[in-house]
């Protein structure tokens, strides 16, 4: 196997990498409404009413056969929103419905929509019909009151805001029934924190027992992603994985697509564990309390709105432990919800496992140190364009050894150009004589054909580990490199890195032999430059960066290599 050939096989590799990618997002995605009925409507439009079948988002109690509304919560109220109690921090701007007590939007203010505009951040949870994505909780009971997630709470204030000098925020809610069962939720929020930690209080001042369980869960419809023309291929959120996900000691990282849902449904009791809705850069999580061992679960149902529309909804939730609180006593059930970032290097400070929500499939064992060691290149640098280039670098002086026989080999087999174009016109059409005067020039030259392949192999899967590094780092989201690129997960707005990677591209083939290759191959190698440019003119910038630079540096180290093989042949000669 020749140096061309090499070349064609990584470069084929990658297409066939991205062909494979596109065909699951053709093919395996879920469709965001029911057949035969219409989508969600669009960004700034007005969205109909949408109403949830009795109970089908409400968990049955322990001991209870089918789930039902709560005393406190007639159906006819059970679709409808409350007051809105709006809690901002230096991180998060958060709205709580009192209809449920609910996180039904979360704008994460520290991740613009756009570069720099910090007037509009990206939102996470959101209550709209089209971006319908919500943190609930409750309590449900086999025979008693309680609130459930549509339950009215009240509130104390519409409005809490971090104070300066402050470090927390408490948000207390309150319900009450009857027949004397009180449940005070309360959510906690922290400075640059993105987890929120919640209470429910339950107080019993009825004369008999309450029993019941406490339940947390998330749920949303699929996000709506544009894959539409070119745009549409470059957009690298079709390329993250989105859907549910959840850990346990036990079972580790485990994640479940939309359309599985229905499939391979989740209902098994977890210590220890957390649930999350995940989706390109940022997640939510219900993490519960240390030791407690809950019941996992996954569900999906059809909302339907007033004007005839209806959408898939995904639901993953965690159920406590039976819960039995005496007359004259309190009971607090405690969990925490992470509403933010996938900031790998904090993650696991929060949970055990939680930094895996950073999704870097087979390549994970490969991708994770590479993360960790591009985060402390940015330490160095302060500039993550920079921090890539380092790690360029870096990897090229791992690899040295393994490039330099690669080049040899290529050097070696460029000398041999001549005789091997002497070889191809003498026999012409009867490729198996040729083949055999090949083989023989090779042994005579002592010349290894396949010495190339190894290094190349080698490298492979740092090439695809890396890929889905500068694909799935939050951190490199919007982050500006120098001069024209001041976003690297954007493509190159002036196609500068895409046509230098296209010239060291073709300087590269210009070094490397041809001799032996069919005419198909040659083409291919004629036509390559021209492909991956035009490919990369619609990757993210940082993407290219690393390319450009690999191939630039690959290229040097090429040319240094065949000028010592000519230098020291020359001086054998003499």
């Amino acid at each position: 196997m020749t140096s061309p050939r090499n070349f064609l096989l990584i470069a084929l590799l990658f297409i066939g990498y991205l062909l494979w990618m596109q065909w699951q997002e053709d093919y395996d995605k879920v469709p965001a409404t029911t057949a035969g009925a219409p989508a969600a409507a669009v960004d700034g439009a007005p969205t109909a009413p949408v109403t949830v079948p009795d109970g089908a988002d409400v968990p049955s109690a322990s001991g209870s056969a089918a789930p039902a509304p709560s005393p406190a919560t007639p159906d006819a109220a059970a679709n409808a929103s409350g007051e809105r109690v709006v809690v901002t921090t230096d991180v998060l701007r958060v709205e709580i419905d009192t209809r449920g007590g609910n996180v039904v939007v979360a704008d994460l203010l520290a991740y613009p929509l756009r570069p720099k505009d910090y007037a509009h951040p990206k939102r996470l949870l959101d209550s709209s019909a089209a971006g319908f994505f919500v943190a609930q909780s409750g309590l449900v009971s086999a025979g008693g009151a309680a609130p459930d997630h549509q339950a009215q709470y009240s509130a104390e204030k519409n409005a809490y805001s971090l104070a300066d000098g402050s470090d927390t925020i408490e948000v207390p809610l309150s319900w009450s029934d009857a027949s004397g069962i009180a449940v005070r939720k309360e959510f906690v929020f922290k400075r640059g924190s993105y987890v929120i930690d919640q209470r429910q209080e339950i107080s019993n001042k009825g004369g008999v027992a309450w029993s019941g369980n406490a339940y947390r869960q998330l749920q949303r419809v699929p996000p709506v992603i544009d894959t539409s023309g070119i745009k549409g291929y470059s957009n690298i959120e079709r390329y993250s994985f989105v859907g549910a996900a959840w850990y346990s000691p036990a079972d580790k990282f485990q994640k479940l697509k939309f359309d599985q849902f229905a499939k391979e449904p989740l209902d098994k009791p977890i210590a220890d564990g957390w649930a999350a809705m995940l989706q390109h850069y940022f997640f939510a999580a219900w993490i519960p309390a240390q030791g407690e061992n809950d019941q996992y679960s996954t569900k999906t149902y059809v909302a339907h709105a007033a004007d005839g529309s209806a959408a898939n909804r995904y639901l993953i939730r965690t159920q406590s432990p039976p819960i039995s609180v005496a007359p004259g006593a309190t009971y607090t059930d405690a969990a925490r919800l992470y509403v933010g970032p996938k900031l790998q290097s904090t993650l696991d400070q929060i949970a055990p496992g939680l930094s895996l929500t950073v999704d870097y499939g087979m390549f994970t064992v490969i991708a994770e140190p590479l993360h960790w060691l591009l985060a402390q290149l940015h330490k160095l640098t302060g500039n993550w364009g920079f921090a890539i280039i380092l790690l360029v670098l870096i990897i090229k002086a791992l690899f040295f050894k393994l490039s330099e026989t690669q080049y040899r080999s290529g050097a070696k087999m460029r000398k041999l150009q001549p005789r091997m174009q002497a070889l191809k016109e003498r026999y012409g059409d009867d490729r198996q004589k040729m083949n055999m005067a090949m083989m023989e020039l090779y042994q005579k030259e002592k010349v290894n054909p396949l010495a190339g392949c190894l290094p190349m192999l080698v490298q492979i899967p740092v090439f695809f580990a890396l890929y889905w590094v500068l694909l799935e780092s939050v951190e490199l989201r919007q982050a500006p490199f120098i001069g024209w690129i001041q976003n690297l997960t954007a493509p190159d707005p002036y196609y500068v890195l895409p046509v230098l990677n296209g010239l060291v591209m073709i300087a590269t083939t210009m070094l490397t032999p041809s001799a032996g290759m069919d005419p198909t191959q040659a083409k291919m190698m004629k036509i390559m430059p021209v492909v991956f440019s035009v490919l990369f003119a619609f990757f993210p910038a940082g993407l290219v960066l690393y390319y450009t630079v690999n191939g630039g540096l690959g290229l040097l180290q090429q040319w240094i290599i065949t000028r010592r093989i000519d230098a020291g042949e020359k001086a054998a000669a003499a």
